[in-house]
C-alpha cells in the first residue's frame, strides 16, 4: 500500500482536526472526496467504468466469456478478479510491492462480489452444467492517493451496471445435440440487477475518532482500519480489519454503525448518477484501451 510520512507536528495538525470534525481538506469525519465516474469508457469489453476519488482513480473492464459451470455450482456463472498495481499509480507498486497488494485486492474482492447474495449468478448460467457466462473482471489502478477499497468497489458495481450480455438462443440440432448462437443484435442483451451488489465503506481509526474515505495522510496516522462490504438495504456482508494497531469492542460497534450508515447513503446518489450516465447513450467517444 502507498504510504507517505508525515513528521510528530503533521500528525498532531491531522489527530486534532479529526477530533474536531474537521480534517484538513475540510471534510467531516462522515464526508468523501469529490467523486467523478464514467461508464463505457473501454470499447473492446462488454461494461467498463473509471472511477476518480479525490487524486484516486481507478480503471475497470468486464468481460464475458462462454464457459463451464464449476461443478459446486451447476446452475450458476461465476466472476474472476484480476487486479493490476500500476507502478504509474506510485513507485512504491514497482516489483513485489504491487503484486501483494494486488492479490490482497483481489481476495477481497472475491469475498465480496463472487457470491449469489451480492451478484445475480444464476441469471449468468446458459444451460445449467453445461454452459455458462463467466465475468472477468480486469481491475487497474491509475493513481493512488488512500481508499483503493472504497474507489474499486465503486467503479466494479458502475461497470457491472453497464455490462450488456448477449442474448443466448439454445436450439436442438440435428444429431439431438444442444446448439447455441448467440444474438448478432448489439441491442438484444441482457442486463445484470445490481440491486444487492454492496459497496466497500473503509473507515480508519485515527486517534478517539473514525474516518471515512482517509488520504494517505490521514491514513499515516489510522492505528487500524474496518473494510465493510454494504448492500443498499444497509446490510453488512462482509467485514475484516486490516492494520497493526487493536480496536476496542465499543469502536468497533461504533465503526460498523457508522459503515452501514455511510453505505446505505452512498448507493443512493450512486444509481442515480449511473442512470444519468446511461442516459446520455451514445453522444460520449469511448476511450482508452484495456489490454
Amino acid at each position: 500500500m502507498a504510504t507517505v510520512q508525515l513528521s510528530e507536528a503533521e500528525k498532531v495538525y491531522v489527530l486534532h482536526g479529526i477530533r474536531d470534525d474537521l480534517r484538513v481538506d475540510g471534510r467531516s469525519c462522515e464526508d468523501y472526496r469529490h467523486m467523478e465516474i464514467e461508464t463505457d469508457v473501454v470499447s473492446n469489453t462488454d461494461g467498463s467504468a473509471k472511477v476518480t476519488l479525490g487524486h484516486t482513480a481507478v480503471l475497470v473492464g468486464i468481460k464475458a466469456e462462454m464457459g463451464k459451470p464449476r461443478p459446486a455450482q451447476p446452475a450458476e456463472g461465476y466472476m474472476e478478479f484480476f487486479v493490476d498495481c500500476s507502478a504509474n499509480a506510485t513507485p512504491e507498486f514497482e516489483g513485489r510491492g504491487g503484486e501483494e497488494l494486488g492479490m490482497e485486492l483481489t481476495n477481497t474482492l472475491y469475498r465480496v462480489f463472487n457470491n449469489k447474495r451480492s451478484v445475480d449468478l444464476a441469471s449468468l448460467c446458459i444451460s445449467p452444467g453445461e454452459h455458462c457466462w463467466l465475468l472477468y473482471v480486469d481491475v487497474l489502478l491509475l493513481q493512488c492517493d488512500g481508499n483503493l477499497y472504497d474507489g474499486i468497489s465503486i467503479a466494479i458495481k458502475a461497470a457491472l451496471f453497464n455490462t450488456k450480455i448477449p442474448k443466448v438462443l439454445i436450439s436442438e440440432g440435428e444429431d439431438g445435440g444442444t446448439e447455441i448462437e448467440l444474438s448478432d443484435d448489439p441491442y438484444d442483451c441482457v442486463r445484470l440487477s445490481v440491486d444487492n451488489v454492496p459497496c466497500i465503506v473503509t473507515l480508519c481509526k485515527v486517534g478517539p475518532r473514525h474516518v471515512v474515505d482517509a488520504t494517505l495522510q490521514e491514513k499515516a496516522c489510522s492505528v487500524a482500519s474496518l473494510i465493510m462490504a454494504v448492500t443498499p438495504a444497509g446490510t453488512c456482508t462482509c467485514m475484516r480489519k486490516v492494520g497493526g494497531g487493536s480496536l476496542d469492542p465499543e469502536s468497533i460497534f461504533e465503526m460498523t454503525e457508522a459503515g452501514k450508515r455511510v453505505g446505505r447513503a452512498l448507493h443512493g446518489p450512486l444509481k442515480a448518477l449511473l442512470s444519468q450516465e446511461e442516459a446520455l447513450g451514445q453522444k460520449r467517444q469511448k476511450v482508452g484501451f484495456l489490454a
